[in-house]
């Protein structure tokens, strides 16, 4: 460049740790030409009527930043033809990422945003066959496979719960047998002896499987559980029955900090799951239905004459956000759940389910000094 009068010069409009004093144009000329005893070359000196240059804000890092001096290649494609020519080409011809693959990664990374502490979160529908259970496995099962922490799903279903009929069954332990051994309980492999994972990593915690057991699960019960749990898990999802009069309901909603209810796309489903906001409204929840979400379950392409997006619509004005399942044959079979088996559409249903679920995670505190 031939504005430049040294080898080494500076650019004076840089602001980082090296900037060169722009009244000095020589590895040791001072302002009056002298070079003997002054300061070395691109400081300041006071003495002859010039002020410190102000210290560097992070210019540095910021020089040095990996985007900067990195080549951004594309992201090899992760679906549909893009990834079939990628894979044909020998990964020659890389197309980059579609917009459905841009998406997935968006959501994965909202799903993996920092979580201080436990969330709970409470799987709610007063209606039953609507898919609750299976969406309680699903949920914890897309959080567990994507997130590093430990994710728990809870059977609080006063009668005999399907819950831990969606994961392979590891043991025949249940919560009450948890609460029998609380106090020996001092580490997660101690409550890991009660509970059963499946390939995604999700945990059930099962209920009291045996129709003779007449003791009802409480709500002291509830509380006792999901106090010993959210010593180890940093997510737990409680699997609700119907029933919002039984005792563990109260114990249930008072610790959650998040709400799913879980409604059908038929009619009767959605009066019912309208009717959980009602009575949750009515008995002193109102701010937790404003933090709730709303999962249609099990929509089909079509669904005859039922305008979902009317539906949708109505739930929206009540609850935080609303999310739609797409129907899967093989969440219709009602036995163990993988998820891959499930559909695409399904899938990135489920990622946008736990990532709206996810938004409403605590933001952690930032530390000042």
């Amino acid at each position: 460049d031939p504005s430049r009068s040294g080898p080494y010069q500076v650019d004076p409009s840089r602001s980082g740790p090296y900037q060169v004093d722009p009244a000095v144009s020589g590895p040791h000329q001072t302002q009056d030409g002298g070079a003997a005893g002054q300061p070395p070359y691109g400081y300041s000196n006071p003495q002859h009527g010039q002020q410190p240059a102000a210290p560097p804000a992070g210019g540095q890092q910021r020089d040095l930043a990996s985007s900067r001096l990195l080549r951004q290649a594309k992201r090899p494609p992760q679906s549909g033809w893009r990834r079939a020519v990628y894979r044909l080409s020998g990964q020659t011809i890389n197309l980059g990422e579609s917009t459905d693959d841009r998406r997935r990664r968006e959501l994965i990374a909202r799903i993996n945003q920092p979580l201080q502490g436990c969330y709970k979160i409470a799987m709610l529908s007063l209606k039953g066959g609507v898919g609750k259970t299976t969406t309680t496995a699903t949920l914890g099962s897309t959080f567990s496979s994507l997130r590093g922490d430990r994710v728990i799903a809870v059977d609080a279903n006063p009668d005999r719960g399907t819950l831990s009929q969606k994961i392979p069954l590891e043991t025949t332990a249940t919560v009450r047998h948890l609460l029998r051994d609380a106090e020996r309980i001092r580490k997660y492999s101690d409550v890991r002896a009660y509970t059963s994972q499946g390939p995604s990593r999700l945990e059930v915690l099962a209920s009291e499987q045996d129709p003779a057991v007449s003791e009802a699960f409480s709500e002291d019960d509830y509380r006792r559980t999901v106090d010993l749990l959210e010593l180890f898990y940093n997510v737990v999802l409680t699997d609700c029955g119907t029933g919002l009069m039984h005792s563990a309901m109260r114990g249930v909603l008072d610790v959650a900090d998040s709400l799913v209810i879980v409604s059908s796309g038929s009619i009767d489903g959605a009066r019912s799951a309208s009717a959980t906001l009602d009575w949750l409204d009515a008995h002193g929840y109102r701010n937790l239905v404003s933090r709730s979400i709303a999962v249609i379950n099990s929509v089909r392409p079509s669904s005859g004459k039922v305008d979902l997006d009317k539906l949708t619509q109505h739930f929206e004005s009540r609850c935080r956000a609303v999310c739609r399942i797409p129907f899967d044959g093989h969440l219709e079979e009602g036995a163990e759940i993988e998820l891959d088996r499930l559909g695409p559409d399904t899938r990135l249903g489920l990622l946008e389910l736990a990532a709206t679920v996810a938004d409403g995670f605590p933001q952690a505190v930032s530390r000042t000094s």
